[in-house]
């Protein structure tokens, strides 16, 4: 019985943070640049779009990688794309590494319908993807 307690225990001590990291409690973490938050295997993927675009000109599109724990992750060797999906249509934005992040540019603009696709793929080939509501209402 002591063996199956402790086993028990184990086993929910492991599952926990896994829950710690659904959607709902990313949103509500404060991300580190103002952007929205999302896991995706190992990583913390947080997306950052301006929120001042209005489609006229290119805005910048960033790409943040952290772990669990929120240590930065460097993107080196990385490269991926942002597909925008609003009303006003699709916009795909590659993104190369630049300095401690991914980043493009593209005409969008910031509307709370918007939905976002990250897709990176890393030095080891391999790929991790994840969904956003960049302009959601907090």
């Amino acid at each position: 019985m002591k063996r199956f307690l402790l086993t028990l225990a184990a086993a929910l001590a492991a599952a926990t943070p896994a829950l710690a990291h659904d959607d709902a409690t990313l949103d509500a973490m404060q991300a580190p640049h103002g952007g929205q938050l999302r896991m995706a295997g190992a990583y913390h993927i947080e997306l950052v779009l301006a929120r001042d675009a209005r489609g006229g000109k290119p805005a910048p599109v960033k790409v943040y990688l952290s772990d669990h724990g929120g240590g930065k992750i460097a993107p080196a060797g990385a490269s991926g794309s942002v597909v925008l999906l609003a009303p006003a249509g699709k916009v795909t934005v590659p993104l190369a590494a630049a300095g401690d992040r991914l980043e493009g540019t593209a005409a969008y603009t910031a509307d709370p319908a918007t939905k976002a696709l990250v897709s990176l793929r890393f030095a080891d080939g391999k790929t991790e993807t994840a969904r956003f509501e960049p302009f959601k209402p907090r």
